[in-house]
């Protein structure tokens, strides 16, 4: 797994846009939720600009360092019947589909990590009160992405088509699930609706852990909706992971 991970890597590197992609638009992406929370009174909701713009920069880092970057990576190995031919050697089917996550995953959990560190000096959205949700909620991320991205892998044709495929979730969990809009803003009704998309959960304790506004039957709403996603996730690629190409 540690060659299949290291040869991934080399692959990303040499990928301008899957790099451009998984590296600079999760960092400039964030500073366009600005705007459509200047005119909100954020203080109401226990929030602050620095709390948003860290939430929404570790989100966009789930949806394009993560989910977008693997759906290709995952199409293309198809494609070229790398996947195939690896199933041939000593890896069984999950350390396949784990070791060509791997590195989409550690540039993740990376990039939240400096994204977290750069917010809290630049915009002083002040100490995590409950950091163990945050860590939490980070970790749910990057395991729901990485399973998406397998699953919409499966219905994905080409690596041209990949990012077409990979839009509907992008676009919905940038909207519903807190990432552009912060969900306490949205009307009562749509926001429990919203709750249940599939990075919800993660964005809800990513951000309850700074600001310490999640109450203990809350987290463990969000974690149980984030395992009630995981769950059929990891059993659907199982099931329906596509290794042969969709020609």
């Amino acid at each position: 797994m540690r060659a299949l991970a290291r040869a991934e890597l080399t692959l990303l590197g040499r990928n301008r846009g899957a790099v451009v992609t998984a590296l600079l638009v999760p960092l400039a992406l964030p500073f366009t939720v600005r705007p459509a929370v200047d005119q909100v009174d954020l203080k109401a909701e226990g929030l602050n600009i620095g709390t948003v713009t860290l939430t929404a920069a570790i989100g966009f880092s789930f949806l394009f360092a993560v989910y977008t970057s693997l759906v290709g990576a995952y199409v293309a190995r198809r494609e070229e019947l790398v996947l195939k031919r690896l199933r041939t050697g000593e890896l069984d089917d999950a350390e396949i589909l784990a070791g060509t996550a791997l590195p989409a995953v550690c540039v993740g959990l990376a990039q939240a990590v400096v994204l977290a560190v750069g917010c809290a000096v630049l915009l002083h959205p002040g100490a995590p009160r409950a950091p163990y949700l945050t860590v939490l909620g980070i970790l749910a991320g990057l395991v729901l992405s990485a399973a998406f991205a397998a699953l919409t892998a499966s219905v994905t044709r080409t690596v041209e088509s990949a990012q077409v495929t990979a839009l509907p979730l992008v676009l919905v969990s940038m909207m519903g699930s807190g990432i552009a809009v912060p969900a306490q803003i949205l009307p009562d009704r749509l926001a429990r609706v919203c709750e249940l998309l599939p990075l919800s959960p993660a964005i809800r304790l990513v951000q309850g852990g700074w600001t310490g506004r999640l109450s203990a039957y809350e987290a463990l709403g969000a974690v149980a909706t984030a395992l009630a996603w995981s769950v059929p996730a990891v059993f659907a690629v199982r099931r329906w992971f596509r290794w042969e190409p969709r020609r």
